[in-house]
């Protein structure tokens, strides 16, 4: 028998198989309301762990690298590896925010939520509402202003020179705004969850 771990589809499909085996151990089978506000809370984290850890990852590792990587290896990251990276990054965002709003529906807070708890003066939806409001400016970034410019400084998007370092500025510096927007984010999220 082949080892799965050899390949990222055999790590994902014994990750999944481990968890199934835990959550039956942990819950039986019984699948009620609860179990699955807890279902969206867990693919909301995982999804997160995606999203944030891509964004981590270009501001911390790749960005301070890239004018440190010899010019004639740069072509590998540019043509390789941050594409597959912002695909990822992209997804993860996108996967964070829809089971964020379901697990929102789900725990009757997603009104509430969205208007920072003015209608009903409940600090824990305050808490959570601007944590959301953060997640979805920084969503908004991913799709419509980091992958758009993204594109452009890649080369997959034929721009001129000029145009194509442009749009690599604009989209590092909203990379950025995205990692100072996260340390908020991350806070207000947990808060919700821990001081209220």
């Amino acid at each position: 028998m082949k080892n799965p771990l050899l390949s990222l589809e055999g790590t994902i499909i014994c990750g999944l198989v481990l968890t199934i085996v835990l959550a039956i151990i942990i819950k039986g089978a019984g699948l009620d309301y609860a179990w699955w506000s807890f279902f969206f809370r867990w693919l909301h984290v995982a999804s997160g762990v995606m999203w944030i850890g891509h964004l981590y990852y270009f501001n911390f590792t790749q960005i301070p690298t890239m004018p440190k990587i010899p010019d004639e290896l740069k072509p590998a990251i540019g043509k390789h590896i941050a594409p597959a990276a912002l695909f990822w990054f992209r997804w993860g965002a996108m996967a964070t925010i829809v089971t964020g709003l379901i697990l929102a529906h789900l725990n009757g807070y997603l009104g509430s939520a969205l208007a920072l708890g003015l209608t009903d003066g409940v600090p824990k939806n305050t808490a959570i509402g601007v944590g959301m409001w953060l997640g979805i400016i920084m969503w908004f970034n991913v799709w419509f202003i980091i992958w758009p410019n993204q594109k452009k400084a890649l080369g997959m998007v034929q721009v001129e020179a000029a145009e194509k370092a442009k749009a690599a500025r604009i989209a590092m510096l909203t990379s950025r705004t995205n990692t100072m927007l996260s340390i908020p984010m991350l806070y207000a999220m947990v808060a919700a969850q821990n001081i209220y």
